[in-house]
């Protein structure tokens, strides 16, 4: 498969296959939107849930919702079922949200048969698709090893010595009012404003519905934005989440070269020695 994405139909075609694995990311708290609440648990059938929250973080680092290490991400994975012989598809309850996260993070290390349900749970019941009330669990001992690809990864330090670089673009996923400095952040404390020289692509531009603009369409809005198809894309939100939206998004317009900046403004905003505009 070409594009990053699987369809419902797809899915519902290959529930049994046998070296397929189907993580719901889901996470508990959702900021950027208005989140969708539910009265019960959805399941897709088969669905492990891949508790981001808890396994696909570093927890052990100050920044919010930090990169993984591979250590960890290999424990993880390997709880998680994941095999060398395993395609992996992920998908969150509020369409696409979380899902892309979990997916960067098994791109970022070295894990490349990984997909998003485009649409997610909820196109998954709009379209009337079966769903069970409790998750599965792993069918088998996962062996795959996390290797950290540093070119999909970034940090300060590297975005502080790209700022105004011509072959770097720096894209924000925050609502236009968080990069303006007009609409407060939600952590307390935090400086408003955006790292200088970067552009602004609210998240939400890139979905249409619950799922991911056509291809074309997203052409579109890169070209837009006056970004550099030569250019390597560094993608930034609140704490690292949203940014990969337009990450998968970037994927899907077909441009692979990208980079999480792990952190984002959580950790810019935070950081008073850092220059903002």
């Amino acid at each position: 498969m070409n594009s990053p994405l699987v369809s419902t139909d797809w899915l519902a075609l290959h529930l049994e296959d046998p070296d397929l694995v189907i993580l719901d990311a889901s996470m508990e708290v959702v900021l950027g939107k208005e989140p969708l609440v539910y009265d019960e648990l959805y399941v897709i059938p088969g669905a492990v849930s891949c508790q981001i929250d808890k396994l696909l973080f570093d927890h052990h680092s100050p920044q919010t919702h930090a990169m993984p290490t591979p250590e960890q991400f290999t424990e993880a994975a390997q709880i998680l079922g994941i095999t060398h012989n395993s395609t992996v598809v992920i998908y969150d309850d509020q369409g696409i949200y979380s899902s892309p996260r979990a997916w960067w993070t098994f791109k970022a290390m070295g894990f490349e048969k990984v997909f998003v349900l485009d649409g997610g749970l909820p196109q998954w019941r709009a379209e009337g698709k079966d769903t069970v009330r409790q998750f599965a669990s792993p069918t088998q001992a996962g062996d795959i090893k996390g290797r950290l690809l540093q070119h999909k990864v970034c940090d300060t330090e590297f975005v502080l010595t790209h700022l105004g670089h011509a072959n770097v673009d720096i894209i924000d996923a925050r609502a236009a009012g968080r990069f303006n400095g007009t609409s407060p952040e939600p952590r307390v404390g935090m400086r408003s404003g955006h790292i200088p020289g970067s552009l602004n692509l609210p998240f939400a531009q890139v979905l249409k519905g619950f799922k991911m603009k056509s291809t074309k369409e997203l052409h579109t809005i890169f070209a837009n934005l006056d970004t550099s198809n030569n250019a390597q894309r560094v993608f930034t939100c609140g704490s690292g989440i949203t940014a990969c939206i337009l990450i998968l998004a970037s994927y899907v317009a077909g441009h692979h070269q990208a980079a999480l900046y792990d952190g984002s403004w959580a950790v810019w905003g935070g950081d008073a020695a850092l220059p903002i505009e």
